[in-house]
């Protein structure tokens, strides 16, 4: 096999991996409802559900030294081992103490994947196709997102009624319980990891180089940039970014189902992988605005825009809240990116131990929805929905002040 088909499987692995990531990572918002229900939790109790999964990005730091000692191979065959670990420890025995548990196991899964799949697609596909199958990812991550919570529908509808319609339905009605058919999709995911743990083991890997905007610095340098304000600001604001839009899918569905009667396992369902399509949607246009736009001006516009389209989505009627909850997903599509790359050309050295700190910043999708939940339990859901607000209010703020060393080169430029 040549070199060149070489690094093109690599790069199909790596796409295909990314969609198992996202699969995994955002199928809670549609399962939410159900699994509220079911367990008899609280709100407060629902919001701890995404806290345990996304809080396990702290290893974010950890999984890359790891990475740079024992290699990607190692990391990532370790990682879908720890994640079928994880989705099976709920899935045998479903309670709540054990969905935080998997929960929690799966989130470390994926941040170690997140962390060693970037720069094995650098040395895949080649540093002048970086930016290309970069964005080829998040689409590959966006359609996962969008075919996870239609799969969830399919297998709470088919299950109860059709167990012996099929081979795979009559399987997994011989592993749920009857009255939790929405577990199936964490036996679904553990039997997908270890398929993809055969797949990586069964290949060879290339050799992957960390640069040196890669590699992560001793602990006395990440210290020292933890005390940077320009280093903090731009942790919340990945902090905020990650908070508000898993504070907005996480609760959607829920919010739809409580206050305009709207079934969580079909039209919820349905809304949320919706919200992750529009994601990507936005993500392709972007790419545009960006060759045409200063980054600051376009994120401006975005965040004004999700201002106004979460306070319908809030406050609208039924049908007008189910269109602005989609059009929200939309209006993310740039602003992880945005903020990330303003964040990284406002500082002149250190980028790999800055990105890893970055990247931590993901824990806010572990606590904004906690948060959510918490003051909807106090109040309701709508004004716990309403926290997501402030998370925005800082990200306009991060775009109206940001002062980058670089800008992004847009056409009108002059060589």
């Amino acid at each position: 096999m040549s070199n060149s088909g070489r690094s093109l499987f690599m790069v199909s692995l790596v796409m295909v991996s990314f969609f198992v990531i996202s699969f995994v990572t955002n199928i809670l918002g549609p399962i939410m409802p159900q699994a509220t229900s079911d367990l008899n939790l609280t709100l407060a109790q629902a919001g701890i559900l995404p806290f345990a999964f996304f809080i396990a990005y702290i290893i974010s730091l950890p999984a890359g030294y790891m990475l740079e000692k024992y290699g990607a191979k190692f990391v990532i065959t370790l990682a879908f081992v720890i994640g079928a670990i994880g989705s099976l420890i709920f899935a045998v025995h479903p309670n709540y103490m054990t969905y935080l548990i998997g929960l929690f196991i799966v989130g470390a899964c994926v941040a170690m994947l997140q962390t060693a799949f970037w720069p094995l697609l650098r040395t895949a596909g080649g540093e002048e196709h970086y930016s290309f199958n970069s964005v080829l990812t998040q689409i590959f991550f966006g359609a996962a997102s969008f075919i996870s919570p239609l799969v969830y529908s399919y297998l709470v509808l088919n299950l109860p009624k059709n167990a012996n319609a099929n081979f795979f339905l009559e399987g997994m009605s011989k592993l749920v319980p009857q009255n939790l058919s929405w577990v199936s999709i964490y036996w679904l995911n553990a039997l997908v990891m270890i398929v993809m743990i055969v797949i990586i083991t069964l290949i060879k890997f290339p050799k992957v180089e960390l640069t040196e905007t890669e590699k992560l610095e001793g602990l006395g340098m990440i210290k020292s940039l933890i005390k940077n304000p320009i280093v903090i600001f731009y942790f919340f604001g990945i902090f905020c970014y990650v908070g508000q839009e898993q504070g907005i899918s996480v609760w959607m569905s829920k919010f739809l189902q409580d206050y305009h009667g709207f079934d969580a396992n079909t039209t919820g369902a349905k809304a949320v992988a919706l919200f992750w399509a529009m994601q990507s949607v936005g993500s392709l246009l972007g790419i545009v605005l960006l060759k045409l736009f200063d980054v600051k001006k376009i994120l401006v516009v975005f965040l004004l825009a999700q201002l106004i389209s979460l306070s319908l989505a809030l406050f609208g009627s039924a049908n007008v809240s189910l269109v602005a909850f989609v059009v929200c997903g939309f209006l993310t599509s740039v602003m992880y990116g945005s903020i990330f790359s303003l964040g990284m050309n406002s500082l002149a050295a250190h980028h790999g131990s800055v990105s890893g700190i970055f990247c931590t910043g993901i824990i806010g999708g572990a606590v904004v929805p906690l948060l959510v939940g918490a003051l909807g339990n106090i109040t309701n859901l709508r004004l716990g929905m309403c926290l997501v607000y402030l998370t925005i209010l800082f990200m306009l703020f991060i775009s109206l002040t940001a002062k980058p060393l670089v800008k992004n080169k847009t056409i009108f430029d002059k060589e």
